[in-house]
């Protein structure tokens, strides 16, 4: 691809993300995810701790590795929707959050929980949520950066947006 190409890619992305950032998807996506943050902190400091007190050691252990991965995975989440926050109020342009360092990291290997007990139920309830919404952050990620998958298969908004413009000549 050009240096033609490779701008009118860019310049696509950072539709995409002014898009998104100002989209109800984005504003629901915000909520839930730092709603979640909030509550697995509470959870972590509060009731998880006299949780983890009751377990095993080897279950003790898995608590343990799952409530940093779960707060990895968080935070990881979290930062990645303050971009594009940031992006909505003007903070940051959206050519910007195009850097790869603003990308959603990829999740680590998860190591099976060798743990006899199951683990916490409140913790087991957090960390399936915190895995469906990465995995919904990480679609919408790899939709919005990822110049092969918008290549592919382009944003539907933008293209309505496109058939509009071109339907009211705008």
């Amino acid at each position: 691809m050009g240096d033609t190409g490779q701008e009118a890619t860019s310049l696509w992305q950072a539709e995409a993300i002014s898009g998104f950032a100002r989209s109800e998807l984005f504003d629901r996506t915000f909520h839930e995810g730092m709603s979640l943050v909030e509550e697995t902190a509470a959870y972590l400091d509060g009731a998880g701790r006299q949780d983890s007190k009751l377990l095993s050691r080897n279950a003790a252990l898995a608590y343990a590795s799952e409530s940093m991965r779960l707060t990895t995975r968080l935070m990881q989440v979290a930062s990645w929707l303050l971009v594009q926050r940031a992006v909505r109020e003007g903070d940051m342009a959206a050519e910007s959050a195009l850097d790869s360092s603003y990308r959603l990291g990829s999740e680590a290997e998860e190591a099976p929980n060798t743990a006899v007990e199951p683990l916490p139920g409140p913790l087991a309830e957090l960390v399936g949520r915190s895995e469906r919404l990465f995995e919904r952050v990480r679609h919408l990620d790899s939709r919005m950066y990822d110049p092969t998958a918008t290549e592919a298969a382009p944003h539907p908004v933008l293209a309505q947006m496109e058939r509009l413009k071109d339907a009211f000549g705008g």
